[in-house]
């Protein structure tokens, strides 16, 4: 379960089915931070009917956005709307870096190791600890010895502090002496048939020779909701220490393509329906 997803409480379904909680976070993500983080909620209903989302089932889901914590209730100039909290916030620009700004790791990177010891009185803790380390792209190691690329060193140690989980980890940066078998940390044989199913939704998408406005938003939001669970799954490993026919790499390949063609008219189409 990604951060988004935890939040929300809308859990990945097994059929890739998106729901619209899930949605309207990708709506608020693309398109209300540059206006405040407020949407009306008559333009939220606009852009989901364009996603084939009726509006009742839009009117739920926000309320569900705002008793977890995501949402509050605001008016602008007297227009009933909601506005992104400052968790929800949080959550979209560590969401940011990781779909946008995270980097496949090299061999020379070496290895992060975090060791952490929480005490039985503390049980909440662990869980939430292990929680964000299987979030963050971590491998386990042993009980209580989690791995993952060197590269991710401050991201982890930045979120850790954060969070207020620090103090129950000492992490560690170095080499793996001996032949390194990743298969044995993470569940790559999962992870193969989560983007295998990823590149059977969205290939088709690629294949459209023309494409409207409309269908532009469509498609990229329903992309990018799509898209945001795999990066947390992903610890994004050195290619040379994957299978031969590891698909990860076709799968990001895809996502970057359509999002260069779709991004830009799907925002002009948006704006439409946000300002009509």
């Amino acid at each position: 379960m990604t951060v988004v997803e935890e939040a929300t409480g809308a859990p990945e379904s097994p059929s890739g089915a998106l729901q619209p909680r899930q949605l309207i976070v990708t709506l608020y993500g693309l398109y209300a931070r540059e206006r405040g983080g407020w949407l009306s909620i008559a333009s939220v209903v606009r852009l989901m009917a364009d996603l084939g989302v009726e509006e009742p089932a839009v009117r739920s889901s926000i309320s569900r956005l705002k008793r977890r914590g995501l949402l509050d209730a605001r008016r602008v100039d007297g227009v009933a709307g909601y506005a992104l909290t400052g968790v929800a916030q949080e959550i979209l620009a560590d969401g940011d870096a990781r779909i946008f700004g995270r980097r496949r790791a090299e061999e020379a990177d070496g290895w992060l190791l975090v060791v952490f010891s929480v005490p039985e009185s503390e049980r909440d803790k662990r869980h939430q600890l292990r929680s964000l380390l299987t979030r963050l792209g971590f491998g386990t190691v042993a009980p209580g010895v989690w791995v993952a690329p060197g590269h991710l060193a401050d991201e982890a140690a930045e979120v850790l502090e954060r969070r207020g989980l620090a103090g129950y980890v000492e992490l560690f940066r170095g080499a793996h002496l001996g032949e390194v078998s990743v298969a044995r940390w993470w569940d790559l044989d999962e992870l193969h048939a989560r983007y295998a199913e990823f590149l059977d939704r969205q290939e088709p998408v690629r294949d459209v020779a023309e494409t409207t406005p409309a269908r532009a938003f469509a498609d990229y939001v329903r992309l990018l909701t799509d898209w945001r669970r795999l990066p947390y799954a992903d610890p994004g490993l050195p290619l040379a220490l994957l299978p031969a026919d590891w698909n990860g790499a076709r799968a990001a390949d895809l996502f970057a393509d359509l999002r260069g063609r779709l991004a830009g008219p799907a925002h002009d189409h948006a704006r439409r329906l946000i300002e009509p």
